[in-house]
């Protein structure tokens, strides 16, 4: 460790490399009312006389008490706020279940042409037939990639894509009177948000436990299984990071039973052109857009989740879809006889579907292939780098997208898996995921996806092994106060979700800046 020149400390690792974070300190950003006083403005503005006759007593009756700013002094504001984010853009992202991959700046060039960015949802059809045929396109991928027989594109994300999924298979037991099934299973090792939309739809949700070794026990769902079950909901690859490897005696037992199988699409990216979902039995599966083919969430923008249906469901998939009609393409946007109807006004999110078939056609079959194996390559990478020194929950089965590793390495410590990832920010890196999946204790769940290079691996993995041989050493007073060079320390984030301060209130005495 040495020492920056603000005398706090900087880790550097094994790799020799000093932390991207600690080593570049930033000053903590007053507020825009902190920058500025009302009693100036950063424009100059002619006095304008309003009557108050037309706003009916609503009025304002005290002063607007806005900072006035200058242009500069605003632009500055949001620059230095923008560097004291982490992003994709600026560092690795190894957060687990989550597919932070990087975004090509030609799918953002792409989804900026005219024709794409600048259509409007109510224009005639006949004024858009490039953008029909770029959604035609990608559902023809996205089926492709899938060995399904429809897709909704108009999911605005994967819970909307799940609700839509379970919404299908509703309506076709409701059609062919089993509308009694009322159960869904759920395996432990699920996404948070399956069992949330299946109790949304009014269905009781049954768990199934993971086996010793991460994955979902055949015999468990069959023992599982009654007249009352409408499906099952089975993240594949799973929140484990491990492929099901009963995954089609479960889809084989699900079917025998009456019941559908949706699959839970996030980790799709791990299987993406090797695996198609509808050869192992799927009935609905959602697909993110915005991790498995660019654009990672959390980048602020909006998401699109898709789902592919199976022969069975189809009849059920939502309006609004593109078809092929006399005069060009079509947008289909009137009820179909057990059809869903709308889920989303308008037809979905265009600029996602133009990025998404971007990278489509940018990495052709083999490419889409070639990340998911990689993606895969890199995470086992991870694993191997770190298992001597980490504790490995699961072995039996090699990873897929994701490593997974609990905090047993830590007893008797005095650290804990929350003080090792507020560690790691001292180090430049974005924690991975924490306490997640709750099938394993203090859970540290890592996805390096096919973007990072080796040498970037390694980086991050000669740092995770400094630290975690840091605290066995006993240097617990590195965890337990970190991060230390962070914009901000460590936060009461208990007391901060419970105990919101909503509003800003201006002190009495505001310091000034000679002070």
């Amino acid at each position: 460790m040495s020492m920056n020149n603000q005398g706090r400390p900087t880790g550097t690792g094994t790799s020799g490399f000093a932390s991207t974070s600690g080593s570049s300190m930033l000053p903590n950003e007053p507020l825009l009312f902190e920058i500025g006083d009302t009693e100036h403005s950063g424009v100059d503005l002619p006095d304008a006389k309003i009557s108050n006759a037309r706003l009916g007593g609503f009025e304002r009756k005290l002063p607007l008490d806005l900072a006035g700013l200058t242009e500069p002094e605003a632009m500055r504001h949001y620059v230095r706020l923008s560097r004291l984010n982490h992003s994709i853009d600026s560092g690795m992202y190894p957060l687990g279940s989550c597919t932070m991959k990087h975004n090509p700046r030609l799918n953002e060039k792409m989804a900026r042409l005219p024709g794409f960015a600048d259509i409007h949802p109510l224009q005639p059809v006949s004024t858009v037939q490039g953008a029909l045929e770029l959604m035609n396109e990608l559902s023809h991928w996205l089926m492709t990639l899938t060995n399904t027989a429809a897709v909704a594109l108009s999911p605005k994300a994967g819970a909307h894509g799940e609700l839509l999924g379970m919404m299908a298979i509703k309506a076709a037991q409701e059609a062919a009177g089993q509308g009694h099934r009322k159960i869904v299973l759920v395996p432990e090792s699920a996404h948070g948000t399956n069992p949330a939309t299946a109790a949304f739809l009014g269905y009781s949700v049954k768990a199934i436990p993971a086996r010793t070794d991460g994955t979902v026990d055949v015999q468990a769902v069959k023992d599982a299984l009654s007249p009352e079950v409408a499906a099952i909901m089975l993240t594949n690859p799973n929140t484990c990071g491990l492929f099901e490897p009963q995954v089609i005696e479960i889809a084989k037992a699900i079917h025998d039973a009456g019941a559908f199988f949706y699959c839970d699409g996030a980790n799709f990216n791990a299987i993406m052109g090797v695996v198609r979902p509808g050869d192992l039995g799927i009935d609905a599966m959602h697909i993110n857009l915005h991790k498995t083919f660019s654009t990672p969430h959390g980048g602020g923008g909006p998401g699109a989740g898709p789902v592919v249906l199976s022969a069975a469901l189809a009849p059920f998939a939502p309006v609004p879809f593109v078809r092929k009609g006399d005069k060009g393409l079509e947008l289909v946007e009137h009820t179909q006889t057990g059809a869903l109807g709308r889920i989303t006004a308008f037809q979905g999110q265009m600029g996602m579907y133009v990025r998404a078939l971007t990278y489509m056609l940018s990495h052709g079959g083999d490419g889409l292939a070639q990340a998911a194996e990689d993606a895969v390559l890199n995470a086992n990478y991870i694993k191997a780098r770190l298992e001597h020194v980490f504790s490995v929950p699961f072995t039996d089965y090699p990873t897929m997208h994701e490593a997974l590793f609990d905090d047993s390495f830590l007893d008797g410590t005095g650290v804990t898996t929350l003080d090792f990832a507020k560690a790691l920010i001292d180090e430049g890196f974005h924690p991975m995921t924490m306490y997640f999946p709750l099938v394993v204790h203090g859970a540290m769940l890592i996805e390096p996806t096919e973007s990072e290079s080796k040498q970037t691996l390694d980086r991050f993995c000669d740092v995770m092994e400094e630290l975690a041989l840091d605290a066995k050493a006993g240097n617990s007073e590195r965890f337990t106060a970190a991060p230390l060079n962070a914009p901000r320390r460590r936060l009461d984030e208990t007391r901060a979700a419970r105990s919101p301060i909503l509003k800003w209130e201006r002190p009495d005495d505001l310091p000034q800046a000679a002070e």
